[in-house]
């Protein structure tokens, strides 16, 4: 399954933003049942960024977003967003 988060950062907390989102990677990549985890920032506008994961199951999943991690992240990342994130879990349409 693929999760896909939208985010946009406050304006003038971009780096902050792209620091938090690497400190991120290794720790989500090392959680059993992550196949991959990517931060993408759009060239154009340097306040919108894309998080794309890839996970075996919704179970591993599910146990991504209940990690300490995570917790401390989102807890971090709350005050450089410029409003809430959006998340959005899909699977193979076929």
């Amino acid at each position: 399954m693929t999760a896909v988060a939208v985010l946009r950062a406050r304006a003038g907390r971009e780096a902050e933003m792209r620091e938090q989102a690497r400190s991120m990677v290794a720790a989500s990549l090392a959680e059993p049942g992550c196949l991959s985890y990517r931060n993408y920032v759009d060239p154009d506008d340097p306040r919108a960024w894309v998080v794309v994961e890839e996970w075996e199951t919704r179970e591993a999943f599910e146990a991504h977003l209940a990690s300490p991690h995570l917790a401390r992240s989102l807890e971090r990342t709350a005050e450089l967003l410029d409003g809430p994130p959006e998340l959005r879990v899909l699977t193979a349409a076929g």
